[in-house]
């Protein structure tokens, strides 16, 4: 009996499929269905109900099922612990990224980060802020960069690395242009361009129209704080954006603070107490990353 089998037999159980399990694995359809076979005759039973679709456990796969769970538990375990001494850290880590939002300090930290470890496996995946709160708390994300309106959303540690205030942006000759003052009650008199449910710009624009019992009409959304700017300086809606976004855009768009909007757009790194040693590492060179002078 190899980990490799059991590692293939938990995939299938749990994806309840043939084809999803090899794909999870990264070996072919017919690999995981031989080594499942070797398995079940070194087992002397059957593990699985099979049909065209579907993959289901038999009574001795679910017998089974909790064990092999332990037993690959038990080997990451030994190679955790043997990482702890020796300093060579092996594992994967998934690492999520909110749409739209390129952070330059998070690039530099994986990649220090992998040629520190190489030995660790890292995949970054993007989604909105709220899915991958979600994913940290279900163990399917390590890590994530994520826009929030709250310091650390419950159940989880974090590390704020801007925290901003919400600017309206529209392009001259715009009426919010000649106001030295932006309220919400003015940005409800138009469209408006934002960012998608799930983000924490718009988290924090929600809420206090909600606070105030506004309801605004959102025009267009988008990501990408770029294509925002770009369809407001086309005079489609006034852009909601935060200070360093609307910075970015200052040759074309003028950024006014949302004078009744006190809470700030937060980006932190949200993750799940206790760390893995290879998160605690992958934490040390982000921290490192955000702190030192440049750009994000």
């Amino acid at each position: 009996m190899e980990l490799r089998q059991l590692e293939y037999f938990v995939a299938v159980a749990e994806e309840q499929n043939f084809t999803r399990a090899a794909e999870r694995v990264h070996i072919s359809q017919s690999g995981v269905s031989a080594q499942i076979r070797r398995l079940e005759r070194e087992l002397g039973a059957e593990l699985f109900h099979r049909s065209a679709r579907t993959a289901t456990l038999t009574v001795a796969g679910k017998a089974a099922l909790e064990h092999a769970r332990a037993a690959l538990a038990a080997a990451d375990a030994v190679g955790q612990a043997v990482g702890e001494v020796t300093d060579l850290i092996r594992g994967r880590l998934t690492v999520g990224m909110v749409i739209g939002c390129t952070v330059t300090p998070l690039f530099d930290a994986l990649a220090a980060f992998h040629r520190a470890h190489p030995g660790v496996e890292v995949s970054l995946l993007e989604d909105n802020s709220d899915r991958l709160v979600e994913g940290v708390r279900a163990d399917a994300v390590d890590l994530a960069l994520i826009g929030t309106a709250a310091a650390a959303p419950d159940g989880l540690d974090a590390l704020t690395i801007t925290s901003e205030r919400l600017v309206a942006a529209v392009p001259a000759g715009h009426p919010l242009a000649e106001r030295r003052r932006v309220t919400l009650r003015d940005l409800a008199a138009h469209p408006i361009v934002c960012m998608p449910p799930g983000t924490g710009l718009r988290t924090v624009f929600d809420r206090a129209c909600a606070a105030q019992s506004l309801q605004p009409a959102i025009a267009l959304q988008a990501s990408s704080a770029d294509a925002i700017a770009d369809l407001a300086a086309r005079g489609l809606g006034v852009a909601l954006l935060s200070d360093s976004m609307a910075a970015h855009h200052g040759d074309r768009l003028t950024a006014r603070p949302v004078d009744d909007v006190e809470t700030p757009a937060l980006l932190a790194l949200v993750w799940k107490s206790p760390p893995s040693p290879a998160l605690r590492k992958l934490l040390r060179h982000s921290r490192e990353a955000f702190t030192e002078p440049g750009p994000a």
